[in-house]
């Protein structure tokens, strides 16, 4: 079929979902595809809208959904590899441990945990108050083990960092301000390639692994959504695909007709 010499008015719902299988085959992503089907729903609906063609042909066509990016998560034994490396007889070593133990123990955003404040913070309660995305502020649990490493940093290395115009947030720099989002990734990278973990390590890599983690170990959905601030369920529905795909790995694995 030569395009070139068609009008509008040749061209049904047929020819373009014709057009878009050939695309498709050509190995345009799913994502390209969806926006080229957009495209056409706008013009046709503009020509037909105009009396241009008598019919809307590209009202029919079905947009691809786009692929579902599964979340990279580290094993558990890496975790804690990457944590049990810190020397926190060391200058920042409490400070860096306790950053790294609220990652994954709490699973917060990297600007929450550059955020955290002390006020927000009861480790006797075992919880901290964070603002996450559009302003709202949850409750989330912090592990025993976590709040153990924070509050050692908190009495013993925190008072080195605060100078005179200091806030009150938790993770302070060298010269008494707040950790940036940047220096805070450089953090986690640093204490990875000392731990000898090849892989690549960041804050959010280790919220997935948070939730991850918790999924594997039979944790509610509902109740990782809350943790992880997600406004809408489908948000944290990721995550069981992850498991699910674990889950098939391993039946592949040890089934005798797996």
């Amino acid at each position: 079929m030569e395009w070139g010499k068609l009008s509008p008015n040749d061209v049904g719902t047929d020819e373009l979902a014709a057009f878009l299988a050939t695309r498709k085959k050509d190995g345009l992503a799913a994502s390209s595809l969806r926006i080229t089907v957009i495209h056409l729903k706008v013009f046709w609906r503009f020509i037909s809208g105009r009396n241009y063609v008598s019919i809307d042909a590209a009202e029919p066509l079905l947009a691809p959904k786009p692929n579902a990016t599964l979340p990279d998560s580290v094993h558990e034994t890496s975790v804690v590899k990457l944590i049990d490396c810190i020397d926190t007889m060391k200058f920042l070593g409490k400070r860096d441990r306790a950053i790294l133990e609220l990652f994954y123990a709490s699973g917060l955003r990297l600007s929450e945990v550059c955020g955290a404040r002390l006020e927000n913070l009861d480790t006797e309660e075992g919880f901290i108050r964070v603002t996450g995305k559009g302003n709202k502020t949850r409750i989330v649990p912090v592990g025993l083990q976590a709040r153990a490493s924070i509050e050692r940093y908190v009495k013993l290395e925190r008072p080195e960092l605060v100078k005179a115009k200091s806030s009150s947030h938790i993770f302070l720099s060298v010269r008494g301000g707040a950790l940036s989002p940047e220096r805070m990734r450089s953090i986690v990278k640093q204490r990875a390639l000392a731990a000898g973990i090849e892989s690549k390590i960041y804050p959010h890599l280790l919220r997935h692994s948070f939730a991850t983690h918790l999924l594997q170990n039979g944790a509610d959905l509902r109740v990782i959504q809350e943790m992880l601030g997600h406004a809408d369920i489908s948000t944290t529905q990721i995550y069981a695909h992850v498991d699910q795909k674990r889950l098939k790995a391993t039946h592949k694995k040890f089934h005798p007709r797996g």
